[in-house]
């Protein structure tokens, strides 16, 4: 493959749980489908912990020389407020209390998701898969299951999950403890049983709502993504990712309708992946909360979202990770040193292009890549990247090329992101920089003629507006965060 397949990737498969080695389905491709998100409300951080995880796997498989196709999904019709198959479309819901248009509100909330997407330098997939550029491929995919498979109700279309074998095995529904059953919906055969289609109620009209063999409505959740990943990775496809949470109830549905349609035992991807929650002591990052946790709210407060990203990559994606605005500013700390530390190479480097041969480089990089084997260990990755930061007797131009290459891997930015970019700047920061700036030279020159008393009196007026001084440092100030 190249100089990074020295170990095999193997991969933790929700499905066996049990490590696995990728074996592609395609030789020398990487096919993966990645569960996006509901375009209803904005992301909040622990949803954006699930493409953190997923582009630390693409970069992965990039790593190891596989040619990847990466498919996110844009979920913007069908999604209900439970997984229950009961409550209003999330956002039908939220238009109405908009008062806007579904569209827009799907137009709006996309771009939020995908801002946040850029500013955690999460690589674009192959393709944006938008739900509702697909739904005449579901109808047509509902048809086709729908006689052997599903039964109708006045609600609308049902897939009878007896009808398919180990249905609930991703879910290990019968041995897990605290797995969620949905609930039961009237006149359903099995109470997992779930909608393919949902009629719109007689007297209502929704403003998304298409003709179908069981009445106009809209698809079902579940069915989007049987229908995209098919559609652009082909069945069966390599990697199936997404949060935790979709491991009891929304994958094991997916599962089952690839069943039905490849009227087969596959599962549609051979290996299923699910990162961990991302956990708030404080009960700030679910939606339901008035003010919950945003990446935005986070640069707000003058916090670099490559420190959020660092912030992930410190767990293993399978780990619960806390939130804690302590631990988020570490990150921005260890960051800093980095990128101080990758500043420092690149004014020794020579420019002049090196091989990456010495034994001490040769060596990091074998553990480093047995880390990312090591199903995705990036917290193993993060030491050895700076133990190649502190290496001496090594030129510096070859240290410069393994740093870059390790941070293809990271993707944080480390070769071209400035410590001055890190320095903390809350949107609501009382005093601006320039002013800032001049009383600094002011107390400089005070201290200079030995006039204490307005030395310190400059510093007690910039500590009391949240001006924290750093004597002896370059950058000579910082604000100081609030929690």
């Amino acid at each position: 493959m190249n100089d990074n397949a020295a170990h095999p990737l193997k991969l933790f498969n929700s499905l066996s749980r049990q490590m696995e080695e990728l074996v592609p389905v395609h030789p020398g491709e990487a096919r993966v489908y990645t569960c996006g998100p509901t375009v209803y409300n904005y992301p909040h951080i622990g949803n954006m912990r699930a493409y953190v995880f997923a582009d630390l796997l693409g970069r992965t498989l990039s790593w190891k020389g596989y040619r990847l196709t990466h498919v996110i999904n844009i979920t913007d019709v069908g999604h209900l407020t439970d997984d229950a198959d009961d409550g209003e479309d999330k956002l039908e819901k939220m238009a109405a209390e908009k008062a806007q248009s579904i569209w827009d509100i799907a137009k709006h909330y996309t771009e939020a998701y995908w801002q946040d997407i850029k500013a955690l330098n999460i690589r674009q997939p192959a393709h944006w898969s938008i739900a509702t550029d697909y739904v005449p491929a579901m109808i047509e995919y509902a048809k086709g299951i729908a006689k052997k498979h599903c039964y109708e109700l006045e609600s609308g279309l049902y897939f009878d999950v007896s009808t398919v074998g180990n249905y609930g095995t991703l879910a290990r529904a019968s041995t897990d403890d605290g797995e969620g059953r949905i609930d039961t919906v009237e006149g359903k055969r099995n109470a997992a049983d779930f909608a393919i289609w949902r009629k719109t109620p007689l007297g209502e009209k929704r403003q998304m709502e298409w003709d179908s063999p069981w009445g106009k409505g809209a698809p079902g959740w579940h069915l989007e993504c049987s229908v995209m990943s098919e559609a652009l990775l082909g069945l069966p496809f390599d990697i199936h990712t997404g949060g935790i949470d979709h491991r009891e109830i929304h994958h094991p549905n997916e599962i089952a309708q690839n069943q039905a349609h490849s009227c087969s035992d596959h599962s549609g991807a051979k290996i299923w992946m699910h990162n961990n929650f991302l956990i708030d002591r404080a009960g700030k990052i679910s939606k339901s909360s008035r003010e919950f946790l945003r990446l935005q709210l986070l640069i707000g407060k003058g916090i670099h979202p490559l420190a959020y990203r660092l912030m992930c990559l410190q767990a293993h994606y399978r780990s619960e990770l806390e939130f804690a605005w302590e631990n988020l500013i570490a990150a921005q700390t260890r960051l800093k040193r980095m990128v101080m530390g990758a500043e420092r190479l690149a004014e020794k480097a020579d420019g002049k292009t090196e091989i990456v041969g010495h034994p001490a480089l040769l060596q990091l990089r074998e553990k480093f890549d047995a880390a990312l084997c090591e199903d995705l260990n990036s917290s193993k990755c993060l030491p050895l990247l700076e133990e190649l930061l502190a290496l001496k007797k090594v030129p510096a131009e070859q240290r410069l090329m393994l740093l870059s290459d390790m941070d293809t891997v990271l993707g944080l930015e480390l070769m071209s992101l400035r410590r001055s970019e890190l320095r903390v700047r809350p949107i609501d920061a009382k005093i601006d920089e320039a002013d800032i700036e001049t009383k600094l030279d002011q107390r400089q020159k005070a201290k200079s003629e030995k006039d204490f008393a307005t030395a310190d009196s400059i510093r007690n007026e910039l500590t009391a507006k949240g001006v924290e001084l750093m004597d002896g440092d370059p950058l000579r100030w910082e604000w100081r965060i609030e929690i």
